[in-house]
């Protein structure tokens, strides 16, 4: 339950971060877990540093240092940027510079109704939760019904249900489903061809208009995307790719010539040149080698429709009346 709301202690079922030297580890906090004969053991991590009774976890504080048999750890409160770095690969996911994109592009808010689609490892689905709780909802659809369980069940896990329901559903021939149909107020399509999936998020997003994102690793799916994007009304459409480098600072040494001989070098009594000194200064450089390639965001607006709004308050006169 640690994953909806911000705790001082840790209580059982609670998932932590485990953090050892640079390396985390995301341990979910039960006194016993079950052996491959079935029978129920003591729960005990072992790490590089040694091992660790998790049932020792229980009422400690977030933050805190944790010994183990060969070192000590500290344990973390989990954010979604953390879930990213330790969660159990189902898929290739994505990573937090391009989903802090993603939110951004999607101009998502507390109360926002999201649709995404495939919902693979839930790296993203956990963002999007904290972006648009509590009053929002996430529906995210993945194609492998499997998948689909997994992903559901770990919400749970996370206290995060009331918030995201997991179906199992080809989109792109099926849709997002008529319960969805005007009712979104963004989607994000992590497709193969994200593109026959358009006509679909124009259905699901609101008729005062919303916002699309895809994410495609080829150049390839991102044409077809953007053309089947002008076919279908959307505009302020761009294509983007997050490649993020940290500045190294470090102290770097620089030689100094001493150039005042010179203004001597003409005079009768010329001066002798000096030798050269240096300086010391704390520089930022960037890194040696660049990040590689992730993938494109795709994102644009579907405007109001005049024509899908004209008629609802025709209903709703009539119906009225």
């Amino acid at each position: 339950m640690s994953f909806r709301n911000y705790k001082e202690k840790i209580d059982e079922g609670d998932t932590v971060i485990l953090y050892l030297s640079n390396n985390l580890h995301a341990i979910e906090v039960r006194p016993e877990i079950k052996n491959k004969k079935g029978e129920m053991v003591e729960n005990v991590y072992q790490t590089t540093f040694g091992a660790l009774k998790v049932r020792n976890l229980i009422g400690s504080d977030y933050g805190s240092r944790v010994e183990l048999s060969k070192g000590w750890g500290h344990v973390l409160q989990p954010t979604p940027e953390l879930w990213s770095l330790t969660l159990p690969h189902r898929t290739q996911i994505i990573y937090t510079p391009d989903i802090s994109m993603i939110l951004l592009q999607l101009d998502l808010v507390p109360g926002c109704i999201v649709v995404e689609a495939g919902t693979g490892s839930g790296s993203l689905t956990h963002a999007l939760i904290r972006r648009v709780r509590p009053h929002g909802h996430v529906h995210t659809f993945d194609f492998h019904d499997h998948r689909a369980k997994v992903a559901q069940e770990e919400f749970e896990e996370h206290g995060l249900a009331e918030f995201v329901t997991a179906r199992h559903r080809d989109v792109l021939e099926d849709g997002f489903g008529d319960e969805l149909n005007g009712k979104a107020d963004a989607v994000f399509l992590d497709l193969p061809k994200p593109w026959a999936g358009i006509p679909h998020a124009v259905t699901a997003i609101k008729d005062d208009g919303g916002r699309f994102c895809s994410f495609s690793p080829c150049i390839e799916q991102v044409q077809r995307t953007c053309l089947a994007l002008e076919q279908h009304g959307f505009q302020d459409i761009s294509t983007m790719e997050v490649l993020q480098s940290e500045l190294k600072v470090s102290r770097r040494t620089v030689p100094v010539r001493d150039l005042s001989f010179l203004k001597h070098k003409e005079s009768k009594n010329p001066v002798e040149e000096k030798p050269s000194s240096e300086k010391s200064y704390v520089v930022g450089a960037w890194p040696a080698s660049t990040p590689g390639h992730t993938g494109y965001l795709t994102v644009a607006t579907l405007p109001p429709s005049f024509t899908r709004s004209e008629k609802n308050k025709t209903d709703k006169i009539g119906k009225f009346e």
